[in-house]
């Protein structure tokens, strides 16, 4: 989500050692529009030898026939730890440049070719990263200036490969008069589906790109070319959000299955896609298992994870200086803090709470609606269900993944005894911005503590609140550590309620500024409460004034605007709070908007209706749909269940762009995100990112703050402000706040796929009759509401934290971490038609009032 300009401003770098060859290129006039083209460049072909050039200290070479050849040492870490360069090169606003060169190198490897200003920012006009190999190659790029500069600077930064190589350089040109340069995205075919697939009894929708003002006949064809529904497109003309005109393909009658339909109309074919199955299953698995490889602190095994095993990142071996014992920046404290572990943010080396925190709270709530949700599936993520190495321990392994970022937000908390004690520090990253790509083990840079902020330490106060609640059944010492440091951090909170992270950051990380920490102390109280029941904790929610407030807005919530997080949970997970029917209307209030706003669009899509698609756009149009997905879990009502599937068509292909923003889904997906080590793009002996991995998306708002989005992107509607290309941080980075929503998301879709027509026909009733300090009773009452007799009947539910099983009868009760299962009801007979069949049971509970589970699931043999 939205973060400042400096986020990301480590793109150039000071040549510290430059040594000067000669001079620099004298200032021509502007050209007119009939001259010949003007190079900028002096002793391009290098006819006199290596003058107007310069290079790094590190750096020697020769020239011969033409053709500079230098000679580059090894075991440098950044790509400006080695440049070739000329200065004083003059570009006039609104004028097109050619930068051609011939190149070619001892190894292969990329290098990194800019032209850009040498001062602080550093500003880049073009930014490339050509791949060389030992046959000279020609290379060439256009781009128009954006600005006036008479002293930017050509610079081949040549650096971090680990072994010595050699650079071969000739016929450098800097060309005036060029032709400017257009993007022209491969958009595929106009009629835009999702390319992934639909499910049989959900929404089946598609645009269709076209001038057309009448109806369109459309076809559904199989893969074997045989027509299997057809109909007339409804037109819906100009779409801001696309710039394009557009009409809406409605095929949800059509009744076939199988793979490799594809629809047809006016003229084009579809990108292939599926109808039936389950074609959310191996994305949910997928978008889970992303978080193992962004793991910090631990050697991430190929066996587990072919094709991304890596070297421990930041541990104390070299060149790491390692987190294990982190001091402050600025001498900001005089202590030292473990903090080795938890998940790498981004494309880069940070770790950040706040982000941290939303992230692996989200990863959780896909463990706790699994729990509570009518068609949640618990038994989907248990052990052995992810790519992680944490199998045999007995625990699900959605909250073993989790548990990693736990223990490094737990690591994160100021010491008793010091200044701020139970706070939280803000975040760990470099001193300086590094360079792609980099893996983290080879990440030289000193590692610093910044300050502790209120929104932090209410971030650790909620994700570890949630953590003392599901694992309580697992490691109940680890439940103690969480909720201890919780409510420590809730206590630090309230005596420093407004010590805010600044909207700047020194060097090297993203400050993740905040200065309303209203919506902090909202959601740490919600968590705090669902996990104690505590009257204190129930008061800060019921006396705060986002408790009445309408919170789902565009995006629904972030890292900075967590409410609707506390509101999603206050609704769904099994409490006794006054008025929690009015939190319930408030998320149904919030759904029914967004899929108002859903109905309108043509896309299917329920953001972005005020033309602005923000940083991380994909992220908020998949938290929107997880408030959807909550209001079906709370009502039950088809249109909720719909509007969740039909707004995954957006991301899965049906857009502006013709675009699966989710790597390794579709027939044309995003798969060079910004990274410093799913790097391909940049190095083909890594890899692109893994199968599940999410898109930042379309940036209308900042998409000239990168070189990539600033050369190509300039003017673009707002759908279409996106470049699948690894420069492009503004559109195409990949972060764990953005991957937590696309597994919540695609684990409720996968459920849904797996629910259709498998649900018995019988209606089962929890009733609390009594309780008492320290207990209470439950009957469970089951009807046949269907026109057979039900047999072997099972009967599951969550219990409720607080609550436990004391005995039981007419029934076996056997729980297995938070699941209750029921069996031998009555001692198995056959439940008939119309016939209820009641059981009862005898439960232990804190001192909060006993309440029901949030549902109870039937299954017949």
């Amino acid at each position: 989500m939205p973060r400042t300009a400096v986020r990301r401003r480590r793109l150039g770098v000071a040549v510290l050692t430059a040594l000067a060859l000669g001079a620099a290129a004298a200032a021509p006039a502007a050209q007119a529009q009939d001259e010949e083209p003007t190079d900028l460049i002096t002793n391009g072909d290098f006819a006199a030898g290596t003058n107007g050039w310069w290079t790094t200290a590190n750096l020697t070479g020769a020239v011969a026939d033409g053709e500079w050849c230098i000679d580059v040492p090894g075991g440098t870490a950044n790509a400006w730890d080695a440049i070739v360069g000329q200065d004083g090169l003059p570009l006039v606003t609104g004028e097109s440049y050619e930068l051609r060169f011939t190149a070619r190198a001892s190894t292969d490897v990329s290098v990194r070719a800019l032209v850009q200003r040498p001062v602080d920012p550093w500003p880049t006009a073009v930014e490339e990263f050509p791949l060389l190999t030992s046959e000279a190659q020609d290379f060439s790029y256009a781009f128009t200036a954006s600005a006036d500069w008479s002293d930017a600077q050509l610079a081949f930064q040549i650096g971090r490969n680990a072994e010595p190589w050699q650079f071969c350089l000739s016929e450098v040109q800097l060309l005036t008069g060029a032709e400017p340069p257009v993007y022209e995205p491969d958009t595929g075919p106009r009629v835009r589906v999702n390319q992934v697939g639909y499910l049989p009894d959900g929404p089946k929708q598609a645009t269709l790109v076209t001038e057309a003002t009448d109806p369109v006949p459309w076809q559904l064809r199989n893969a074997e070319g045989a027509l299997v529904a057809e109909g007339d497109s409804t037109p819906h003309g100009p779409e801001a959000t696309s710039g394009e005109s557009v009409h809406v393909i409605d095929f949800s009658g059509g009744s076939a299955t199988g793979e490799g339909f594809t629809l047809t109309a006016d003229g084009e074919t579809s990108y292939p896609f599926a109808i039936g199955g389950n074609p959310y299953r191996d994305m949910a698995v997928d978008a889970m298992s992303f978080f193992y490889p962004q793991r910090s602190g631990i050697a991430i095994d190929d066996t587990i994870a072919p094709g991304y095993g890596r070297e421990a990142g930041h541990v104390d071996v070299a060149p790491n200086q390692g987190d294990s014992a982190v001091p402050c920046y600025a001498e900001a404290c005089d202590y030292t803090l473990d903090v080795a572990g938890g998940w790498y943010d981004a494309g880069d080396h940070g770790k950040y709470v706040v982000n941290g925190g939303i992230s692996v709270a989200q990863l959780m709530s896909v463990y706790e609606r699994a729990l509570h949700a009518p068609t949640g599936d618990a038994s989907l993520l248990e052990d052995g269900s992810l790519r992680i190495p944490e199998h045999g321990d007995g625990v699900p392994d959605v909250l073993d993944e989790a548990r990693w970022e736990v223990e490094f937000l737990l690591s994160m908390q100021v010491p008793a005894g010091e200044e701020l004690a139970g706070m939280a520090h803000h975040k760990i990253h470099d001193e300086n911005w590094t360079g792609l790509p980099l893996l983290p083990a080879d990440d030289p840079q000193p590692r610093y503590l910044y300050p502790p902020s209120t929104a932090a330490t209410l971030n650790l106060a909620a994700a570890a609140a949630q953590a003392a609640r599901l694992f309580a059944p697992y490691d109940a010492e680890f439940a103690a550590e969480c909720l201890e440091a919780a409510e420590t951090a809730w206590a630090a909170a309230l005596a420093h309620p407004d010590v805010y992270a600044p909207d700047t950051s020194p060097a090297g990380g993203g400050p993740y500024g905040d200065s309303n920490v209203s919506d902090e102390f909202y959601w740490a109280a919600a968590e705090l409460f669902l996990t104690t029941g505590k009257k204190t904790y129930e008061e800060h929610v019921l006396d705060s004034k986002l408790h009445e407030d309408d919170v789902f807005g565009p995006g629904a919530f972030s890292w900075a605007s967590v409410a609707a997080i506390a509101k999603l949970d206050l609704a769904l997970v099994p409490n006794a709070l006054p008025g929690r029917d009015d939190v319930v209307a408030q998320v149904v209030a919030g759904a029914d908007n967004y899929l108002e706003l859903q109905a309108a669009s043509p896309w299917g899509l329920s953001y972005g209706s005020s033309g602005t698609f923000d940083w991380g756009s994909n992220s908020a149009v998949l938290n929107e749909l997880v408030v959807v997905a909550t209001a079906f879990d709370l009502t039950g009502e088809a249109q909720y269940r719909d509007g969740v599937l039909g707004g995954l068509d957006y991301l899965l292909g049906r857009n502006a762009l013709g675009n699966s923003y989710v790597t390794g889904y579709g027939s044309h997906d995003s798969h060079n995100m910004h990274s410093r080590w799913y790097a391909n793009q940049l190095d083909p002996s890594l890899p692109n990112p893994p199968a599940g991995t999410l898109a930042g998306g379309p940036n209308s708002v900042t998409a000239t703050w990168d070189p990539i989005a600033q050369r190509w992107l300039n003017g673009c509607a707002p759908q279409r402000c996106y470049i699948d290309d690894i420069g492009s941080w503004a559109t195409n980075e990949l972060t764990i706040n953005w991957n937590a929503p696309l597994a919540q998301i695609a684990n409720f879709a996968a459920e849904q796929a797996g629910t259709v027509s498998t649900s018995p026909s019988c209606k089962v009733e929890y009733r609390i009759n009594g309780q008492w300090p320290g207990g209470f009773n439950a009957q469970i009452l089951v009807t046949n509401t269907g026109a057979e007799p039900l047999q072997d009947l099972t009967l599951t539910w969550a219990l409720p934290t607080g609550q436990s099983i004391v005995h039981s009868w007419s029934v076996a009760l056997v729980q297995d971490g938070h699941t209750v299962t029921a069996t031998e009801l009555g001692g198995g007979y056959d439940l008939k038609p119309g016939r209820t069949y009641s059981f009862g049971l005898i439960g232990s509970k804190d001192a909060r009032t006993a309440v029901a589970p949030a549902s109870v699931s039937c299954s017949a043999g």
